[in-house]
C-alpha cells in the first residue's frame, strides 16, 4: 500500500477528500492530514509518505516550498499539486522537482482518482524496475566469482585470449591493472584437505594482497593472478603471510610456485612455468616457495650421472656400521637432489637403493617394507623419502650390528672355552685356535680384542699365570719344572720363571713363602 499525506489549508477540502476517496481500492492508505507545510513536515518526520497531495497556496509554508524541502530529504516522494486557475503557472515551477500532476480546484473525485491511480501505477512500475535491477545485480554478484574463476582458467589455457579480451573482462570484473605485466602463483595444499581449504587460500590471498587479484581452483590447487607491482622481497613476504595465516587456522602447510613476471599475453607460458616449478616440490620439500631460479641446474652439473656405489653401502650395513652407512646414503641422496633428473628417473634410482637395503633384512620384514613403498613413491617428496629410507636403513644396520655382535660374542666365548681346555698345551696359539673354529686368525684376533679389551696372547698368559697361582697356593710342596709344564710352558722353565715374576713381582718360590 502506498502511504498518502493530504495537505490543504481549507478544512472543508481536507475533510471532503479524506472521506470521499476509496483509498484502499486505489492501493493507498491515508496516513494523515495537515493544514500547512510546517504541520506537514512534522508528520513527515514521524512517517515518510510515498505520495503527498498538497495545495499550492497555504500560510506559513506553501506547497511549492513543501515540495522543495521534502524532495531534498526524500527524493523518491511523489506529489499531486492542487491549484487555482490563477496559480497554475506558478505551480508549474514544481516541475523542476519532478512534479507532473496538477489538478485545478475545485477538482472532481473522478479527476483525483485518475491522478492518484496514475501516480500509484508509476510508482509501482518504478518499484518493479528497481527490484528487477536489484535482482539482476544480486544474481550478477552471485555469479561473478564463478565467472572470474572460469575466465582465469580460460585465460591460462586458451591461446586465443589476448589484450582485447582482458580489457573487456577487466572492466567487467573491475580489474584496473596499471600495467599489463603480471605474475602467477600456484598453491598446493599439503596432505588431506577439503574444498573449503581451497576457498580459504583464495580469500586469505585476496585479503593480504589488498589489490586486484584473480583466483581460481585448478584441480586440487589454487591459481592466483596478480599485477607485477611489488618488489620481489615484498611479494615473497606476502606469500609467506598467506602460508602462515593458513597454517594458523587450519594447521596444514602450503607449497607455492611463483612465475617470473610476464605480459598478459604470456600467461599460458607463465602457467606452464608454475606447474614445472611445483613439480620440483619433490626435490625442494613441502612448505616451500619455488621459483624458476630454484629449479635451474648449474651448467657444470648438467649431464652428470649419479655415482651409485651400492656395493660399498651394502657392505657397511652388513657390518653394522651405521655412522658410515648413514654418511654414504646421505651422499647418494644429496647427489640426486643436485642432479635434478626428471622425477621418474630419480624415483627409479630411489627404488634401486631401497631394494638393495631391504634385501639385507629377513623375509618378513622385507615384505613389510615393500608394502610401504608404493604409497611413498606416489605422494612423497625427496625429503620425506629420505626420512623413510634412512629410518629403514638404520633399523636394518642396527639389527645387523646386534646380530654380528652376538656372533662375535659367541665366537669369543668359544675361544675362551678352548683356552680353558687347552691352556696346558705348549702348542696353544692363535693360529691353532682359529683353525679349530674354522676362522681367519686376524679376524679372531681383532674380534677377541674388541670383545675382551686385550690381545689373545695376553689373555692366554694371564690365564696360565692364574692357574699357576692356584697350583702353588693349593699344594704344600712343588717344583718349578713340573709346574711350568702343567701350565703350558713345556720344559722352558726359565721363560716360565721370568713370566711369573713379571706377573706377580716374585719368583715362584718367593711367592710360596708369602702365600697364606
Amino acid at each position: 500500500m502506498q502511504k498518502v499525506l493530504l495537505v490543504d489549508d481549507e478544512f472543508i477540502i481536507l475533510d471532503g477528500i479524506s472521506s470521499v476517496m476509496n483509498w484502499e481500492a486505489l492501493g493507498t492508505e491515508l496516513i494523515g492530514t495537515a493544514q500547512n507545510g510546517l504541520e506537514a513536515l512534522e508528520l513527515i518526520k514521524q512517517a515518510i509518505p510515498d505520495i503527498i497531495i498538497t495545495d499550492i497556496r497555504m500560510p506559513g509554508m506553501d506547497g511549492l516550498e513543501l515540495v522543495a524541502t521534502v524532495t531534498a530529504l526524500h527524493p523518491e516522494t511523489s506529489f499531486i499539486m492542487l491549484t487555482g486557475f490563477s496559480e497554475f503557472d506558478y505551480a508549474k515551477m514544481a516541475m523542476q522537482y519532478g512534479v507532473k500532476h496538477y489538478l485545478l480546484k475545485p477538482c472532481s473525485e473522478e479527476r483525483l482518482n485518475e491522478a492518484l491511480s496514475e501516480v500509484v501505477q508509476k510508482r509501482e512500475e518504478r518499484q518493479y524496475e528497481e527490484n528487477f535491477i536489484l535482482s539482476i545485480k544480486y544474481g550478477l554478484e552471485r555469479v561473478l566469482p564463478h565467472a572470474k574463476e572460469q575466465f582465469l582458467k580460460e585465460l591460462v589455457t586458451n591461446k586465443t585470449y589476448g589484450v582485447e579480451e582482458w580489457k573487456y573482462f577487466g572492466e567487467l570484473f573491475g580489474l584496473n591493472f596499471q600495467s599489463q605485466r603480471v605474475r602467477l602463483l600456484l598453491v598446493e595444499i599439503e596432505g588431506e584437505h577439503e574444498y573449503e581449504h581451497l576457498f580459504a587460500v583464495s580469500n586469505i590471498a585476496g585479503d593480504i594482497f589488498q589489490h586486484h587479484i584473480l583466483s581460481s581452483t585448478v584441480g586440487r590447487r589454487v591459481l592466483l593472478l596478480m599485477e607485477d607491482d611489488l618488489s620481489e622481497a615484498a611479494l615473497f613476504e606476502k606469500i609467506d603471510s598467506i602460508r602462515a595465516t593458513f597454517m594458523k587456522y587450519y594447521h596444514i602447510d602450503l607449497t607455492a610456485a611463483l612465475s617470473e613476471p610476464g605480459e598478459l599475453t604470456q600467461v599460458r607460458r607463465l602457467f606452464t612455468q608454475t606447474i614445472e616449478c611445483l613439480s620440483h616440490r619433490f626435490y625442494l620439500g613441502e612448505g616451500s616457495l619455488i621459483t624458476e631460479k630454484d629449479i635451474s641446474i648449474p651448467e657444470d652439473e648438467e649431464g652428470l650421472e649419479l655415482q651409485l656405489d651400492l656395493e660399498h653401502l651394502v657392505m657397511l650395513i652388513k657390518a653394522g656400521h651405521w655412522a658410515d652407512a648413514e654418511c654414504e646414503l646421505l651422499s647418494l641422496l644429496h647427489q640426486l637432489l643436485n642432479l635434478r633428473y626428471d622425477i621418474a628417473k630419480t624415483k627409479s634410482y630411489l627404488i634401486q637403493i631401497f631394494m638393495e637395503i631391504i634385501r639385507l633384512s629377513d623375509q618378513n620384514k622385507m615384505q613389510t617394507y615393500i608394502d610401504k613403498l608404493p604409497r611413498m613413491m606416489e605422494t612423497s617428496t625427496l625429503q620425506s623419502f629420505q626420512q623413510f629410507v634412512m629410518s629403514i636403513a638404520e633399523e636394518i644396520t642396527l639389527d645387523r650390528y646386534s646380530r654380528n655382535r652376538s656372533k662375535q660374542s659367541q665366537m669369543v666365548a668359544e675361544v675362551q672355552r678352548i683356552v680353558d681346555r687347552r691352556y696346558c698345551e705348549e702348542t696353544l696359539t692363535l693360529q691353532t685356535v682359529a683353525q679349530e673354529i674354522y676362522m681367519n686368525p686376524d679376524y679372531v684376533s681383532k674380534m677377541f680384542k674388541k670383545e675382551t679389551g686385550e690381545k689373545f696372547t695376553n689373555y692366554v698368559m694371564k690365564y696360565r699365570m692364574q692357574k699357576a697361582l692356584e697350583i702353588i697356593e693349593g699344594c704344600a710342596h712343588f717344583t718349578i719344572g713340573p709346574l711350568a709344564e702343567e701350565v703350558g710352558f713345556g720344559d722352558n722353565v726359565s721363560y716360565f720363571s721370568k713370566a711369573f715374576k713379571k706377573f706377580t713381582g716374585f719368583s715362584p718360590s718367593e711367592y710360596k713363602k708369602t702365600a697364606p
